[in-house]
C-alpha cells in the first residue's frame, strides 16, 4: 500500500506547513506535559486504534516498547476494561480518549461521569493537555487515514 499524498512532499505548501504545527503542538504536549509519559504514550496510542490510523498505531506501538513499555500493556491497549494492567489514572485518560474520539458516534460526547473520573487523578492543566492531545491525535489521524498513510515501516525512537 502507498500513500495517496504525501502531505510533507512539497516543504513549502500551506498543507506541509500547516502538518508541521501540528508536529510541534504534538511535542510540545509530549515534551513537557506533567502528565506521565506511559499515560500520553496510552492517549495516543488508544486514539490512533480506534481512529484506523495503522500509520500512527505503529508509531505509537513501536515508541512505547522503544520506551520501555511493558509488552502486555502495549498489547491490551485496546481491551483496557477487561484487563488488570492499567492503573485507575489510566483508566479514566483511556476512557476520556475514547469518548473524545467518537463523538460522531456518541450523542452526548464526553459523559459528566468519565470527565468527573478523570478530575479525580488529573489536575486542570494534565486535564487541558489531555483534551488537546486527543483534539490533536484525532486530527493527525484522519489526515493520516485520508491520504492512506501506511503502517509498519516506522523505525522507534523518532516521535514522542
Amino acid at each position: 500500500m502507498t500513500a495517496r499524498l504525501n502531505l510533507f512532499g512539497n516543504p513549502a505548501a500551506t498543507a506541509a506547513k500547516a502538518a508541521q504545527h501540528f508536529g510541534l503542538a504534538s511535542k510540545t504536549i509530549l515534551q513537557e506535559s506533567t502528565l506521565p509519559a506511559a499515560t500520553q504514550r496510552l492517549v495516543v496510542l488508544r486514539a490512533s486504534q480506534i481512529n484506523g490510523d495503522a500509520y500512527a498505531t505503529d508509531v505509537w506501538t513501536k515508541n512505547a516498547a522503544h520506551a520501555g513499555e511493558d509488552a502486555t500493556r502495549v498489547n491490551l491497549v485496546a481491551a483496557w476494561r477487561e484487563t488488570t494492567v492499567f492503573t485507575d489514572a489510566e483508566r479514566a485518560a483511556l476512557e476520556l480518549v475514547e469518548q473524545g474520539t467518537r463523538i460522531a458516534d456518541a450523542a452526548g460526547g464526553v459523559t459528566d461521569e468519565a470527565w468527573a473520573n478523570a478530575t479525580k487523578h488529573y489536575d486542570e492543566d494534565q486535564l487541558s493537555d489531555l483534551v488537546m492531545m486527543i483534539a490533536l491525535m484525532n486530527a493527525t489521524n484522519r489526515m493520516s487515514v485520508i491520504v492512506r498513510q501506511p503502517g509498519g515501516g516506522y523505525q522507534p525512537g523518532n516521535l514522542g
